[in-house]
């Protein structure tokens, strides 16, 4: 994500120094630091830690060691889930702290500045941190959302099922391809164009975008799927299914047909409403 940002803000007009341990991985009009980091941190107005989150404190450290970050400057991480205070080191210095979270998954760098463009990102700090997110946010193109440092568990919580766990899922499905006889050249991207169209449905909302036999009341469906699975996917899709009624009912589910759907799931009355 370091490395996609400075492609990204270096395409936007930024004046970049990356500071890294590898070489760049592409020919991008960015500065590659090779002297003193400390002093070339000094020269910056604000300065991304892109260090996995384990290592946040331990750079900050570091920079407050080396009096490399001054009172005008601004640092900011890009940990989803910790806040402002994993940068405590810095704060004897009078720099803005903060964080700046972007909600999108780069695998490629030099795919980050499409990638991020139209995406949100999650800003977090104190106001001259908060600022200076908002408006790096805005040079790369992205939406930016305030966050309060206790409200972000449960922010990257979400970015985990929106990201991770549908990774996780579509693993789940390819596997079950694999037991319903499709070879495997095949298991791997049999389900890829349902799910770029289901990805492409939520642009008119979770509940607009439901689809398959919880919507529609199906009870048959769901009980034959029940009875193909095995012990441990059975027990995935009744819990998945339980959570996805609230949304079948806010598509137009009726509480009848959601009653139904709760007994063969194995839910409780409650979870029909």
């Amino acid at each position: 994500m370091g490395q996609g940002l400075a492609i990204a803000l270096g395409r936007a007009g930024a004046g970049v120094t990356l500071l890294a341990r590898t070489p760049r991985p592409v020919a991008e009009p960015l500065v590659l630091f090779q002297g003193d980091w400390a002093e070339a941190t000094l020269v910056s107005d604000l300065v991304v830690v892109a260090t996995p989150d384990d290592a946040i404190a331990e750079a900050a450290g570091a920079l407050a060691r080396q009096k490399a970050i001054t009172p005008s400057q601004v640092v900011l991480h890009l940990s989803g889930l910790l806040d402002r205070r994993v940068l405590g080191a810095l704060a004897p210095t009078g720099a803005g702290l903060g964080s700046f979270h972007p909600l999108q998954t780069i695998a490629d760098p030099i795919t980050a500045p499409a990638r991020l463009l139209g995406a949100y990102a999650g800003v977090e700090g104190d106001p001259r941190a908060e600022a200076e997110g908002e408006r790096l946010a805005l040079m790369l193109g992205m939406h930016p959302i305030r966050l309060t440092a206790a409200a972000k568990p449960a922010y990257h919580a979400g970015a985990v099922f929106a990201a991770n766990f549908l990774v996780a899922l579509a693993g789940v499905a390819e596997r079950l391809a694999r037991g319903a006889g499709i070879p495997d050249v095949d298991a791997g991207r049999v389900y890829l164009p349902l799910l770029k169209g289901a990805a492409s449905n939520l642009d008119a909302g979770v509940a607009a975008a439901l689809t398959g036999p919880i919507v529609r009341g199906d009870v048959e469906t769901i009980r034959a799927h029940l009875g193909a699975l095995g012990a441990e996917d059975r027990e995935l899709y009744r819990r998945l299914g339980l959570a996805t009624l609230p949304l079948a009912r806010q598509a137009g589910l009726a509480s009848e047909a959601a009653a139904r759907v709760t007994e063969v799931l194995g839910g409780s009355r409650s979870d029909a409403h």
